[in-house]
């Protein structure tokens, strides 16, 4: 048998080393150093110390922020890892020079200064620009929703937080009246009384929890264009409950604007509703105003060289498309039916199969669709397939401002309808006196003004439009892949939106640092 020198992974060793030697050329460790040294201005975050006169020394700016973006690539966010990086980790003793900043410390830097964390992702994104990887052509906005550090399950509108409160109460009242009776009829049983005491416990804080919120909160209203109550988060009221394809979760939306060139991030927001449309706007006013105080572009929007905007579905609604046709903005928007008027996807449900095969429990059973109703929009007329006439109950506008003509079956002939069965919903509700026959309505197409909405349709499906509408999802949906499974980022791990924001940015800006790593001139220098 050949003969080894033995040797022991589980020893420690006390080497003498150079930190900056550490920092390779070619690393995200050396790029991060290199940018916070001698090409970003930290002056932001001195207006928050105020130990000039007094007072202990505190942790650098640029150490704190080495170690936290270094940590954010490699998917590490917790506050008290970072701290056990700094006193085990070789590259992260280098970034931060041995020294070790208190776990606390490092979740108040994150969450205390957004504005400084705001112009920190402008001077990047001006590196970016100087070292020219943006190409100021074409910009694709999407959004990644993200769960947050809030539980769903304290969701609810304000009538649904009084019947959790008022359910808890009544617990309360039961947890009581068995506790005195264990107390009276058997008090040996320590363990037992000791259960239900802890059980009352903490149904008290949860009743008062929720009771102080319904006296000092005000219920939250949706961004839609009918506003309404949306659900409330006792524990993060800002954050909202969005769905996802993996499900409904408790979160934010991290918006980013992505150039084309180099997928460079030129603007990262987070906002609290799974609603995108509402977005769009504040985007790209944010946009405008950076590139023109940045000294990149007066304005972007405008001239001859302005890029062309691109977004999905999303962010498609009648006023975004009145912003963009007023604004002169250079923007592919498609709407949710874009793909049914293409004819390249006519065959895509026989050839692929439908999304979705299995139907869910509530959904809605097929009945008799209005297309088979005999429909005259002169004379407004309606013909139900039993050759019945049915009534006109009137027109109004549905909730995009088109009109609309509605009808409904009189009670007596949907009620001996043969077909009742097939045409309607719930047939038993032509069967008593204040029930209601089958209700159709249609769109008065030759009443209808032309809006911005079809401007929006007619650009997507020109042959221009098509082609440059395909880029989008190869700018935009290989970042978010990058930040969410690269580095990591599965959830955001603070409450409020202006914390939350700022932890996005700082993502933002991890990945425009890996980019000008790959394509800057920071590796040779």
């Amino acid at each position: 048998m050949p003969k080894f020198k033995p040797y022991d992974y589980n020893q420690s060793a006390m080497i003498v080393i150079n930190y900056e030697d550490q920092l390779q050329p070619g690393t995200f460790e050396h790029a991060i150093h290199h940018l916070i040294n001698k090409r970003i201005d930290l002056s932001a975050f001195d207006v928050n110390y105020q130990n000039d006169d007094g007072g202990r020394p505190a942790y650098d700016p640029a150490i704190l922020l080495k170690i936290i973006l270094f940590a954010y690539s490699k998917g590490i966010t917790s506050s008290r890892e970072i701290q056990w990086c700094c006193e085990s980790n070789v590259i992260f003793k280098a970034l931060s020079c041995d020294t070790v900043p208190h776990f606390t410390t490092i979740a108040s830097f994150v969450s205390s200064y957004p504005k400084a964390i705001e112009k920190l992702f402008e001077q990047i994104l001006l590196v970016c620009h100087q070292e020219g990887l943006l190409g100021k052509e074409l910009f694709a906005i999407d959004g990644c929703k993200l769960s947050s550090n809030a539980a769903k399950e304290w969701s609810g509108t304000f009538k649904e937080l009084e019947q959790k409160r008022d359910k808890i109460k009544r617990q309360i009242r039961h947890c009581l009246k068995e506790h005195r009776k264990l107390d009276k009829t058997d008090p040996d049983q320590k363990q037992q009384i000791q259960r239900t005491k802890q059980t009352i416990d903490t149904l008290d804080k949860a009743f008062e929890r929720i009771d102080q919120f319904l006296k000092t909160s005000a219920p939250r209203t949706g961004q839609g264009k009918r506003p309404k109550e949306v659900k409330s988060n006792i524990t993060d009221n800002q954050s909202g409950k969005m769905t996802t394809s993996k499900g409904t979760i408790q979160g934010y939306n991290g918006v980013a604007t992505v150039d084309k060139k180099h997928q460079i991030i030129i603007d990262a927001q987070a906002f609290g509703e799974g609603q995108e449309h509402h977005t769009l706007q504040p985007v790209l006013e944010t946009v405008k105003s950076r590139l023109n105080k940045l000294g990149i572009r007066k304005d972007i929007f405008k001239g001859r060289y302005k890029p062309i905007i691109t977004a999905d579905t999303g962010f498609a609604n009648e006023a975004n498309m009145e912003y963009l046709h007023s604004n002169k903005v250079d923007a592919y928007i498609p709407d949710n039916q874009f793909r049914s008027r293409d004819p390249k996807f006519q065959d895509q449900k026989t050839k692929y199969g439908k999304r979705h095969q299995t139907k869910p429990e509530n959904q809605k059973r097929k009945v008799i669709p209005a297309s088979e109703f005999d429909f005259n929009p002169v004379n407004l007329v309606c013909i139900c397939p039993a050759g019945n006439k049915i009534s006109f109950r009137g027109e109004r506008p549905d909730e995009n401002g088109n009109p609309k003509a509605y009808f409904e079956g009189k009670l007596l002939q949907c009620r001996n309808c043969t077909i009742k069965d097939k045409c309607m919903q719930n047939p038993a509700a032509a069967d008593h006196r204040k029930g209601a026959g089958r209700q159709v309505s249609f769109l008065l197409e030759h009443k209808r003004e032309p809006n911005y909405t079809d401007w929006m349709k007619h650009r997507v499906d020109s042959a221009k439009g098509k082609q440059i509408y395909s880029h989008r999802m190869s700018v935009v949906e290989p970042v978010f892949g990058n930040i969410t499974t690269n580095k990591r980022l599965n959830r955001f791990s603070l409450r409020g939106k202006q914390k939350v924001d700022a932890q996005w940015k700082l993502y933002c800006m991890v990945h425009n640092i890996e980019k000008l790593m790959n394509y800057g001139h920071i590796a040779a220098r």
